[in-house]
C-alpha cells in the first residue's frame, strides 16, 4: 500500500459524519462562485489581466476564465453530491492556490479583504476533503456499499 492509499484509507476510516455537512456547504460555495463567474466573465477576465505575473493576452485570459468557471461549476456539483470527491477537490486546489497567491494577496492581508480569507478557508477545506474523502452521506459511499451485480 503506497502513501496515497494509506492516506485515503485513514480518511475513510476516520471521517466524522458532521463533516458531510461541511462538504456540502463547501460545494455550494464553490458552485455559487462558479455561477457568479459565468454571469459576469468580464470581472474574472480583468482579474487575470490586472493581477497576473505574466502578460496575458485577451484570448488567454478569456480561456482561463472559462476553465475556472467550468471547474467551479462541475467541481461544486461533484463535491455537493460526494461523487468523485477527491478528484473534484484536486481539480479545485490549483484554482484556489491561484486565487490566494496571485489574485487576492495583491489586495493585502487586511481583515477587510474577505475574498482572501474566504479563499484561504476554502483551500484549507479542499485539502481536508482530499485527505478524509467524501464521507458516509455521499454517492461515493453509496456506490461502494451497493456494488452492481
Amino acid at each position: 500500500m503506497n502513501t496515497v492509499e494509506k492516506i485515503e484509507h485513514w480518511g475513510d476510516v476516520h471521517h466524522a459524519k458532521w463533516l458531510d455537512v461541511i462538504r456540502i456547504i463547501l460545494g455550494i460555495i464553490i458552485l455559487l462562485k462558479g455561477i457568479s463567474f459565468v454571469s459576469d466573465t468580464s470581472v474574472l477576465k480583468e482579474l487575470f489581466v490586472q493581477n497576473s505575473v505574466y502578460s496575458f493576452s485577451g484570448l488567454v485570459a478569456m480561456s482561463l476564465t472559462h476553465i475556472v468557471a467550468f471547474a467551479h461549476l462541475a467541481g461544486g456539483i461533484l463535491i455537493i453530491l460526494g461523487l468523485l470527491t477527491r478528484f473534484a477537490v484536486v481539480v479545485q486546489i490549483p484554482v484556489l492556490l491561484g486565487a490566494v497567491f496571485f489574485v487576492n494577496i495583491s489586495q493585502g492581508f487586511s481583515p477587510l479583504n474577505s475574498e482572501l480569507w474566504l479563499s484561504v478557508l476554502v483551500l484549507f477545506l479542499l485539502i481536508l476533503f482530499w485527505i478524509v474523502g467524501s464521507g458516509p452521506y455521499s454517492v461515493d459511499h453509496w456506490m461502494k456499499t451497493h456494488p452492481s451485480k
